[in-house]
């Protein structure tokens, strides 16, 4: 007769101060990118151009350290569906690049692409050994959001922002005037991180840490007043609430709604301005603005670029050297920045404002399917492993999902980009890390 054989769980091991100090420099040149984007720092804004900030060169250093643990043989290397997933927008890049009219031009951007959606990326799967680390690196982008969101308040508080309807409040942290999306971009992420750690902790106090910080995120992405921004965090974070639960995401959707009536509407924050910047979401088509125009514009100018060479575009960084010829004279000649320690300046519209269309357009139809092929990879397997671990899954599945809805409204480009790349690399450990269970869970924790 066979005999039961009952498994006796390991205890749990109290991880030593070594292993803390062990811990912390494993993950030094991660945390170090997001540290170094509290370093003020302009930078090309759109297409394929590179920024030159201190977080890019992090990011540079963060490649080449982990190159080299992988020829010393002290890191697991890439599975074969991870290299994949993450090597497959190499051929487009590379076949847009070949077939350009001018490839020299375009060895800028194939250098940026690969950096922001495979290099950065693998590196960052590569130095995240298991939930913990996950989640060391997530409160980095937490902690780096509230620092920003903290200056952007301070901003709208002072009238030190950058300039918005003839004011300079708008919240835009250290990024300056010329990338007004930066701070948006990096206190969403924040938001989308806590979102799903709330949703997918236990009662205790990592939870009530989530949701405060929550609550404190919500007002600087309001004094954004980016409503693309708004827009994907919206939808990423309800995406998060189902996937938690229907009668968890009616609570806190009413939990939300009365937040926010007491922020804007009971203690004023803003609350003109974002009403009419919400309002402003309606009017896009019935009375669009100049700057709701200037996109529209760009939209069709890069849809005709993709008709022209429907197969691999016009070649990366082709769209502001092809833009006039595409565009009708609807297009402005550029929008107005200053404000945030900045005089005018008339930033010039470098690209369509929109990745998908930006691919497209430059990378063409194989481009793009090789791109959004791999990031779609990224989701599914995201999502295949929420019943594994909740709180990794709904972290990695809201922040693909706000990256993928706000590329309807944004694209590469400033220096918040390197960030987007550790955000994909953070998705990419949950959604390709090896174990049929997803990645191992930690012990002693």
């Amino acid at each position: 007769m066979a005999t039961a054989v009952t498994t006796v769980p390991a205890p749990a091991r109290v991880p030593e101060p070594r292993d803390w100090v062990r811990r912390a420099g494993a993950l030094s040149p991660v945390l170090a990118v997001i540290a170094l984007l509290l370093v003020p720092g302009g930078g090309a804004q759109g297409g394929t151009g590179g920024t030159g900030t201190v977080a890019d060169a992090a990011s540079g250093l963060l490649v080449l350290i982990c190159l080299v643990r992988l020829l010393r043989g002290g890191a697991r290397p890439l599975t074969r569906t991870a290299a994949v997933v993450l090597g497959l927008p190499v051929f487009g890049i590379c076949l847009a690049a070949v077939t350009s009219n001018d490839p020299a031009s375009s060895l800028p951007g194939v250098a940026r692409y690969v950096q922001v959606f495979v290099l950065v990326p693998a590196a960052v799967l590569l130095t995240i050994r298991d939930r913990r680390d996950f989640a060391v690196v997530a409160w980095g982008v937490v902690a780096l959001a509230l620092v920003q969101g903290a200056v952007g308040v301070g901003q709208f508080l002072t009238g030190t922002g950058a300039s918005y309807q003839g004011e300079d409040i708008r919240a835009v942290g250290t990024f300056g005037a010329t990338d007004v999306m930066g701070m948006a971009t990096v206190v969403a992420y924040g938001l989308v991180i806590v979102t799903g750690i709330a949703l997918g902790s236990p009662a205790g106090r990592t939870r009530t840490a989530a949701l405060v910080c929550a609550a404190l995120l919500v007002v600087p992405l309001l004094l954004s007043f980016s409503r693309g921004a708004w827009i994907a965090t919206v939808l990423a974070c309800g995406i998060q609430l189902l996937l938690g639960g229907v009668r968890r995401a009616a609570r806190v959707t009413l939990a939300v709604g009365a937040l926010a009536v007491v922020l804007v509407g009971g203690l004023g924050i803003g609350s003109e301005m974002v009403k009419e910047r919400v309002t402003s979401i309606t009017r896009v088509t019935a009375a669009p603005d100049q700057s709701v125009t200037d996109r529209y514009t760009m939209w069709a100018a890069a849809g005709r670029m993709w008709r022209s060479e429907p197969l691999t575009g016009v070649g990366l960084k082709g769209f502001p050297h092809y833009r006039d010829s595409h565009a009708s004279v609807a297009l402005s000649a550029g929008s107005d920045t200053a404000g945030a320690g900045a005089g005018y300046r008339k930033q010039p519209l470098l690209s369509p404002h929109n990745m998908y269309l930006l691919v497209l357009g430059e990378q063409g139809l194989i481009g793009l399917l090789a791109l959004a092929g791999s990031w779609l990879a990224l989701l599914v397997g995201a999502l295949r492993r929420r019943r594994t671990g909740a709180e990794c899954a709904l972290v990695a599945g809201g922040l693909l999902a706000w990256q993928l809805i706000d590329f309807f409204y944004a694209d590469i480009g400033g220096p918040s980009t390197v960030l987007m790349s550790v955000v994909f690399g953070l998705a990419a450990w949950w959604a390709l890390a090896p174990g049929p269970e997803g990645p191992p869970e930690v012990r002693g924790a």
